[in-house]
């Protein structure tokens, strides 16, 4: 192979690459607990927090903090778990690349 096509085909696959990233990024990921729900996108920037009014008192704010925080985190997760399974491919096996 000579060198033009392989510049060729490692331009191609950074255009892949950026194709991937760009889709992850406006993708919208929920994440759920039982009194909470958040939208986040494939940046890792929350847009929509969710909480079930109806099932809150006034004393359980701290468990309302809890909530929240396991679906921020729950969010989190699938927006890895979607990056690495769109670009493991192009990292193959070198984790934390995005």
């Amino acid at each position: 192979m000579n060198i033009q096509a392989m510049m060729k085909q490692a331009q191609k696959m950074q255009k892949d690459m950026m194709n991937a990233k760009e889709e992850i990024d406006n993708t919208t990921f929920e994440g759920k607990s039982s009194l909470v729900s958040i939208e986040m996108k494939g940046t890792k920037e929350i847009t929509k927090v969710k909480i079930d009014a109806e099932a809150i008192q006034s004393d359980e704010i701290e468990l309302l903090e809890d909530m929240i925080l396991v679906a921020v985190n729950d969010a989190s997760k699938k927006v890895d778990q979607a990056t690495e399974n769109k670009m493991g491919k192009y990292t193959q096996g070198m984790p934390g690349l995005f």
